[in-house]
């Protein structure tokens, strides 16, 4: 008798936040009126030669210096450019080649960080008057995993996810962890601040899952379903109302917050490769992606059920290998894609 009454308890608590799903849920992609995307593509403008190895991450500095992002190679480098010039403000020789995410300082751009199979996160200052740097400020030990994925919440603390299935909120000054966050069921392997409250990040794994997490209350508030393959990239919508996914089913999705739903997928029958990095243009209007088969696809995040991208970076502007990390600057006003063919280009 006691099974049946939770049984039957536990069905009415999901009928219950189905229905309050569905509240939330009360308008489609198909029932609005979108005006088309003008005829346009982005052009190469500028290429960043420098690193002798694949580059595996990059991440641009914040508004006040939103010319500059950093750069994470196989050769064993950060760089810090400027993208404008095309200089090399910084060389940073790490004591790892294995490095596989980096990320800059979004509030002075006075430091970034970096990790990959070492299972460390180092943490770097960024002055503009060295030209090389070779010891770490700080290092975060305490993942059993290597480093996938690290974003600065602020100039105090620093959020990190790895292949141990866990995220964790640090300390930099103390070099402590102070959150543990462990409702994944396989290697996390990005995470995404949300743009206007740095107590709210959310998460993708390789258990096909995306999550929403408080900081606050040191757990998950909300999954999200809907990939059928690992998830390798997450990033907010400008207004973090909403988040985009890629995955290596081939598709970019779109999750709304307010209904805890998915709004969107883009995907094409053409496309057969995972996609590596997802970033929005400044107004949302575009969901940009990074694939293996070398090129950077540009979806109408608008445009109901995607078959079919927008646009395509040029083949002959483009790389010559996997694009393995894309972003926006912080401004909206250019596009910088990384690859394995060594180079990044920058499109406006």
């Amino acid at each position: 008798m006691g099974d049946k009454d939770g049984k039957a308890k536990l069905q009415a608590l999901r009928e219950e936040l189905q229905s309050l799903k569905e509240k939330g849920h009360n308008g489609t992609m198909e029932t609005q009126t979108i005006s088309p995307l003008p005829n346009s593509t982005f052009k190469a403008r500028r290429q960043l030669k420098g690193h002798f190895g694949k580059v595996y991450a990059m991440h641009w500095a914040g508004k006040s210096s939103a010319e500059e992002l950093v750069s994470a190679s196989q050769d064993g480098k950060l760089i810090v450019w400027n993208a404008q010039t095309t200089f090399k403000k910084q060389a940073i020789p790490l004591r790892s080649s294995w490095v596989m995410t980096c990320a800059f300082e979004q509030d002075t751009n006075q430091m970034v960080a970096c990790g990959g199979l070492d299972n460390l996160c180092s943490i770097y200052k960024v002055d503009g008057e060295t030209t090389t740097t070779s010891r770490a400020t700080k290092e975060l030990q305490a993942h059993d995993g290597y480093l996938s994925c690290c974003r600065f919440i602020g100039s105090q603390n620093i959020l990190t996810s790895s292949g141990d299935s866990t995220c964790i909120y640090w300390d930099i000054e103390r070099g402590e962890p102070l959150s543990s966050f462990t409702d994944h069921n396989g290697d996390v392997m990005s995470v995404a601040v949300h743009p206007t409250d740095r107590n709210l990040f959310v998460s993708g794994s390789c258990d096909a899952t995306s999550k929403l997490f408080d900081i606050r209350q040191q757990g998950c508030v909300a999954t999200f379903v809907g990939h059928e393959s690992d998830i390798n990239a997450v990033n907010f919508f400008p207004n973090g109302m909403c988040f985009g996914t890629g995955s290596d089913d081939s598709s970019c999705r779109m999750f709304d917050l307010r209904c805890y739903q998915e709004v969107n997928t883009f995907m094409s029958d053409r496309i057969l490769c995972g996609i590596t990095s997802v970033a929005f243009s400044q107004s949302g209007r575009l969901l940009l992606a990074g694939y293996d088969d070398y090129m950077t696809h540009v979806w109408d995040a608008l445009k109901p059920n995607a078959s079919s991208p927008a646009f395509s970076t040029d083949k002959n502007q483009g790389h010559e290998n996997r694009v393995s990390c894309l972003g926006v600057s912080s401004d909206g006003g250019a596009l910088c894609t990384g690859s394995w063919d060594t180079l990044l280009k920058v499109y406006a």
